[in-house]
């Protein structure tokens, strides 16, 4: 499986995040050395308390059970899991690491800006940790610095996919779509029948970028593709790459009525209760979607091929990493949790408690929609190519096509236009790293 490219460290020298700034703390790698030299304080019996930051407010009760089963091996180990809102963690995060303080286990942001915390020495390397090289290179590289310094353990494997409505397509006796017209043939049934096929609105940028994600692959041709659009064969003004631009604009006649006004969470309320059959997001929904509905039933199915005989994919990406603070007077402590954080026990915590995918290898799923996008990443995964190899720079070649996007929908841009305005941004950043 190939999930990230061999290109993300390199691409990576283009960061230019909050802490780009602050590389001034040359130091800090070298403190973080002496000071990880020191026996834990737990050998002598001292309780130790660590704090972990996390943009997962909605995760504490579930983290509440991965830190108990961790105490059962560490009792004298405390973790305070104490999370800030999504949109602000980044700000405070920066703040504190920039004035020598900080949480001792981070929540590293994945790819771009959490690799920029390491490369500025505000997070200890963990070369050889326990239970690391049980993850593939690809799947590391979301936390793998430019000096080739691994900084955390992956968290998450967001796989995204179709989500569809079980019911609705019974009723009108639909079948799981193998090729792309077959997609739009079951959209436009749907329609007919007055029943929103899509549960997809356009307001919120990032929508577009991962919705993209998982249908352009099926224009574009997937990983090959993708692969050489980072090494430089390949540039977003390609035919392929603008046909999988256009298609999204030729599928909106089946989003939600007035979609460039729907939100993230409009979308997923449209597919929740019952008035979208399909909805295009990642795992990461499903266990909410369950918990807000217990009573759907609903099933996921991957992206088809644009002919019968192509491959179908589901795309899929790192959702952050665990690091440890390079200033923390408890480093030993926090590996630990990192340890624990790389093995199969914390694995099957977070895919059955979370209902998400697990990147630890060999994890037992209990949900059988979480089962599926779990099985679906680990045969035919495409990456989120803009997010792991494009997030980058100010504005990133992602934002720009997040923007483009949005025009695009409002009928000011042509697809073409989008993509020239991309392959200037990546032009752009890649210049300025040399």
């Amino acid at each position: 499986m190939k999930r990230i490219f061999k290109h993300t460290a390199t691409l990576m020298l283009l960061a230019s995040v909050a802490l780009a700034g602050c590389s001034s703390n040359s130091g800090g790698n070298a403190a973080a050395t002496e000071g990880a030299a020191a026996s834990p304080a737990t050998a002598s019996g001292e309780k130790v308390k660590l704090t972990m930051g996390s943009w997962r407010t909605d995760d504490k009760e579930v983290y509440d059970k991965i830190i108990a089963a961790f105490n059962k091996q560490y009792p004298n180990i405390e973790i305070d899991f104490s999370p800030t809102k999504s949109t602000e963690y980044n700000t405070v995060l920066n703040t504190a690491l920039q004035t020598g303080g900080g949480p001792d286990i981070i929540h590293l942001r994945p790819y771009a800006a959490g690799i920029a915390l390491g490369d500025s020495g505000y997070v200890e390397p963990i070369n050889g940790l326990k239970g690391l090289d049980a993850f593939s290179k690809d799947v590391l590289a979301a936390a793998t610095g430019k000096d080739g310094n691994i900084y955390g353990v992956p968290m998450g494997l967001n796989t995204v996919a179709i989500m569809y409505n079980k019911d609705i397509f019974a009723k009108y006796n639909l079948q799981i779509p193998s090729t792309w017209n077959e997609l739009v043939d079951t959209a436009k049934k749907l329609k007919e029948n007055k029943v929103t096929p899509f549960a997809m609105g356009t307001k919120d940028g990032w929508i577009l970028s991962i919705t993209h994600s998982a249908l352009g692959p099926s224009a574009y041709g997937g990983s090959a593709f993708a692969e050489q659009l980072v090494s430089g064969e390949k540039k977003f003004t390609d035919p392929a790459y603008v046909k999988s631009l256009q298609l999204m604009k030729d599928l909106s006649p089946y989003f939600a009525d007035n979609f460039t006004g729907v939100s993230y969470e409009d979308m997923r309320t449209l597919f929740v209760t019952g008035q979208a059959a399909m909805y295009i997001m990642g795992d990461f929904d499903a266990g909410v979607i369950e918990s807000q509905n217990p009573d759907l039933h609903f099933d996921v199915f991957p992206v088809p091929p644009q002919s019968a005989g192509g491959s179908p994919t589901v795309t899929t990406y790192v959702d952050g990493s665990f690091g440890v603070n390079a200033n923390s007077k408890h480093k030993e402590e926090a590996k630990k949790f990192l340890e624990f954080a790389a093995s199969q026990e914390f694995g099957n915590l977070f895919s059955n408690e979370m209902k998400r995918v697990s990147p630890v290898p060999g994890v037992s799923v209990s949900d059988p929609v979480v089962a599926k996008f779990a099985e679906y990443a680990n045969t035919i995964s495409t990456p989120y190519v803009l997010l792991a190899n494009f997030g980058v720079g100010n504005p990133t070649t992602k934002v720009t096509m997040e923007n483009d996007m949005q025009a695009l929908f409002f009928d000011k841009m042509t697809a073409e236009k989008v993509a020239e305005d991309m392959q200037a941004s990546s032009d752009k950043w890649k210049a300025s790293s040399k």
